[in-house]
């Protein structure tokens, strides 16, 4: 049977929730020194027949970032066999030349080596899209040719299929019998599709006729008299209704496909970074190879779709799109070209017959930059070109042109430079290299964001600037901002730890928009964990955009952000940095607060962190939250917040886990401090441990006899072989 023990009345703690989490760059006056940093550059150079250049120099290349010349620390050319160098008298290799693709603190140089074990191996992700039958078969044919004959690869290959998730076909291997197999898989994987509004353009060029129909009836009801005009008139009544009628079939269409393009641009983006960044810590130059038929990038997908560029850039990936639609029936750009051009008619001849300035004069037009986003020389384009990459389209035999990925992850040029900007300001930095040499061109990563490194989490778009914060040695506070950590150490997650920040909702920008009668807002919570060493071992994230009706603006403002998340940590101290930043006035705030996690195992006695209870509420839905008491009431915890005098009481919560195999319950003492002097101290009697094997406690310790100040609350457990005590400090006022 489950014992708890509360002694405290569960209504005093109950209350209404506050609004939770729902779903410029960094300050100008803010630099943030970091020393000596390298970027490091795979550059692939080609003469115009599409074959390697291998006789340059390092003073034939030029490195520009931002617009000013980079000096040019360290040069060799890799091979697939073989890494020579070039030019001994004015380059070093780097210790690592595998080192990540972002800024990243230098390494001491060493001459450069001819083994090829320090600079990695050729990795290759073979990405499916969803793809049409067609496209699918297309896209078959290719990889088979480019795989080839042999019984084992060149290149470690791997082989996915993005649907609504990510499949593992084939993990990486030179079996080329494994890739084939895979690649065979992906011709009866099934796939969601969606169709592009593009191709019903028809539609609107048939309304506009209709509408002109009713227009020039009603213009002959206008001029006519009797009968005549009666019929017309009668006439235009009838498809003035019908036009209505299919406005709102469209509009339900549109409504429809924009939320269908959303998530597959969603699908898209999120599976291509998931392979991305579990390539981040493979040494050497990774290219991905993807089939797809398009990229969906509406407005919603576009800063994440430019979070999978950075992403790839910080990995040293580069992306090789291939159009796998072949020579298409019908340009996607011609047919999107006619949507908008029947969409501009049509707005500009109601502008001319109702004379209605009420609205935007593009307000027909609101998909247009979407509509020529979906041409696969849109997406498939800029995601290979700013990657290093290539896009591959326009042609039904694309097996000839992916011979020269694998020529480019075979041969290449490895630069490294220190930036003459050495500051983490959260921007984004363009790179750009030059060859003093014609007739040849060049593949490299289009630049990368300035932030510090942040373990192997990937970095998504609304981060940089908050990161850029983090790694300050000021810490803005404009507005209020907690932050706890809370461990719990259960039975096979000994490190489970939830991170908890609160903000109030009132503290962030929300721009009115009087037209649509809404709100808006975009803002965003980071966190980072480090060790001792200062290493990030977790980054926690959140990016809010706010939205919602104008009258309750002032409600929503009353609220607080509560971000939750949970890590699972190995034994050790931390510290846990959080920001909070207002992305449309650029202010933000800071805080931090210390962890640790004990070294202890099943066997061992443990106790959790002591949190001190801000609010309760019942809860009907089964959740696996650490902050569940019992089976419906879930606790929330104060984060500093003083308490107050008049509440006659502070509610605190802990766990004990006894040690596996124990046969007596661990004995309790809960002690209060100031000071470092001991105000109060009592023994507590433990119940026994639930099914999960732990015991939770909760209480509340009365005020009465406490003054104002800050206080610490001690709990100390003990059996018969070790003892643990927690500590959780609270202020009380007046």
């Amino acid at each position: 049977m489950k014992r708890l023990a509360v002694v405290f009345l569960t209504a005093a703690l109950v209350a209404p929730s506050p609004a939770q989490d729902q779903s410029k760059t960094a300050r100008q006056d803010e630099k943030v020194a970091v020393g000596t940093v390298e970027v490091l550059l795979d550059v692939v150079v080609k003469d115009k027949r599409g074959r390697a250049v291998t006789d340059l120099a390092a003073a034939d290349f030029e490195v520009f970032e931002d617009g000013m010349k980079q000096p040019v620390e360290s040069f060799r050319l890799i091979t697939r066999n073989s890494a020579r160098e070039p030019d001994k008298a004015n380059s070093a290799a780097p210790e690592r030349a595998s080192a990540p693709a972002s800024a990243t603190p230098a390494p001491s140089a060493k001459p450069a080596s001819t083994s090829n074990s320090d600079v990695g191996v050729s990795v290759v992700a073979l990405v499916f899209d969803r793809l049409s039958q067609d496209a699918r078969k297309r896209a078959h044919d290719a990889a088979m040719s480019y795989v080839g004959g042999g019984s084992t690869l060149n290149s470690f290959v791997g082989v996915f299929a993005i649907n609504l998730s990510v499949n593992t076909l084939q993990n990486y291997t030179t079996d080329t019998g494994l890739v084939k197999k895979a690649i065979e898989r992906t011709g009866s994987l099934a796939s969601s599709t969606f169709e592009s509004n593009i191709v019903d353009s028809g539609s609107v060029i048939n309304a506009e006729q209709r509408e002109a129909a009713v227009q020039a009836a009603a213009t002959a009801a206008q001029s006519g008299g009797g009968a005549g005009a009666a019929s017309a008139g009668a006439a235009a009544g009838a498809a003035s209704v019908e036009l209505t009628f299919e406005e709102m079939r469209a509009r339900t269409k549109e409504t429809f496909e924009a939320l269908q393009r959303d998530q597959q641009g969603y699908a898209t983006t999120n599976g291509l970074m998931a392979i991305v960044n579990s390539m981040s810590r493979l040494p050497g130059r990774k290219a991905v190879l993807f089939f797809s038929e398009g990229v969906s990038i509406p407005p919603n997908v576009q800063q994440h779709f430019r979070s999978v560029i950075n992403a790839a850039n910080r990995a040293n990936v580069s992306v090789y799109s291939v159009d796998a639609a072949g020579l298409r029936a019908e340009s996607t750009l011609q047919a999107a070209r006619e949507e908008i051009n029947a969409r501009s008619r049509r707005r500009m001849d109601n502008l001319d017959r109702a004379m209605n300035t009420s609205g935007p004069l593009t307000k027909g037009l609101e998909r247009n930059e979407d509509l020529l986003n979906l041409s696969p020389e849109s997406g498939l384009s800029q995601l290979s070109h700013q990657t290093g990459g290539a896009f591959i389209g326009g042609a039904n035999n694309i097996a000839s042109k992916l011979k020269e990925i694998d020529e480019d992850l075979g041969t290449y040029y490895l630069l490294t430079y220190s930036p003459t900007n050495q500051y983490y300001d959260g921007k984004f930095r363009n790179i750009s290299v030059k060859v003093k040499r014609s007739g040849v061109d060049t593949l490299a990563r289009r630049g990368y964001y300035a932030v510090p490194p942040t373990g192997s989490s990937p970095m998504f778009y609304y981060e940089a600037p908050p990161l850029a914060l983090l790694s300050g040695s000021s810490r803005p506070k404009d507005f209020p901002l907690m932050v706890n950590s809370l461990n719990f150490p259960e039975a096979g997650r000994v490190g489970r730890t939830a991170v908890e920040v609160e903000v109030p909702t009132g503290a962030f920008t929300f721009t009115p928009d009087g037209e649509k009668k809404n709100y808006g807002s975009d803002f965003s919570i980071v966190v980072l964990i480090r060790d001792q060493s200062k290493q990030v071992v977790e980054k926690l994230s959140h990016h809010y955009g706010l939205v919602g009706p104008l009258k309750s603006l002032d409600s929503v403002k009353k609220g607080k952000i509560l971000f939750y998340r949970e890590a699972n940590l190995p034994p050790g101290k931390y510290e846990v940095d959080a920001v909070a930043y207002d992305a449309l006035n650029s202010k933000a705030s800071v805080n931090r607060c210390g962890l640790e996690i004990p070294e202890a195992g099943e066997n061992d006695l443990r106790l959790s962190s002591v949190t001190i209870i801000q609010r309760a509420e019942q809860m009907k839905e089964k959740t696996d939250s650490p902050f569940l008491v019992g089976d419906q009431l879930l606790v929330y915890p104060n984060l500093g917040e003083p308490v107050r005098k008049s509440a006659k009481q502070m509610g605190f919560y802990f766990n004990v886990y006894p040690a596996k195999g124990a046969t007596e319950a661990p004995k309790l003492t809960l002690e209060v401090l100031q000071n470092n002097k001991s105000v109060a101290k009592v023994p507590l009697k433990l119940g026994a441990p639930d099914a999960k094997g732990r015991i939770q406690y909760a209480s509340a310790l009365p005020l009465e006899s406490l003054n104002p100040g800050s206080y610490e609350l001690k709990i100390s457990v003990s059996d018969s072989k070790s003892a643990v005590s927690r500590s959780a400090a609270f202020t009380v006022e007046p």
